[in-house]
């Protein structure tokens, strides 16, 4: 049976670490930031994000969609043609991704958008960087087929994202 989470008017007491968590995994997997974001949104509403251009992301349709892109994400990581994370149109999407995941955690907890996504986009740009040469020199030193390594990264991915879900 399907354990169903009410929704509630609770205010969001940690965005920076949230922004600062989901700008990290943004970094790491495009689509976990706004997924995640989306996710805690659509159960803990927020009034300061009825009236925004933000409100989509509390939608329950928006995070279920969210969550199946993240989940195209993982295994589109796993194929050889998937592009590197640090060409140009990789780091504009994750930094975008990191901007709309802080933008939305910061306003519904009634501070200032901007101020959420810039951290959201800055983290997601060095997380990009540093995930991928962690990576890199992870296979280069383990001799691991990258996949493998790509597996691993997708599990610190949802335990990450998991915690920041519980923790919200």
């Amino acid at each position: 049976m399907r354990k169903i989470i009410s929704k509630s008017n609770m205010k969001l007491t940690k965005p920076f670490w949230q922004v600062l968590g989901l700008g990290i995994l943004a970094g790491m997997r495009t689509t976990s930031a706004p997924a995640i974001a989306s996710h805690i949104l659509s159960h803990h509403q927020s009034k300061t994000l009825k009236k925004s251009p933000l409100d989509f992301m509390q939608s329950g349709n928006v995070a279920l969609g969210m969550k199946i892109l993240a989940m195209g994400e993982l295994v589109g990581d796993k194929l050889p043609q998937a592009p590197n994370r640090i060409a140009a149109g990789g780091v504009i999407g994750r930094c975008l991704a990191g901007s709309l995941a802080g933008a939305s955690i910061y306003k519904a907890a009634g501070s200032n958008a901007l101020t959420g996504a810039l951290l959201g986009s800055v983290v997601a740009l060095g997380s990009t960087f540093g995930s991928y040469y962690l990576r890199k020199y992870t296979v280069q030193k383990t001799h691991a087929f990258d996949p493998y390594v790509g597996a691993i990264e997708d599990v610190l991915v949802a335990t990450a994202g998991a915690g920041l879900i519980i923790t919200a």
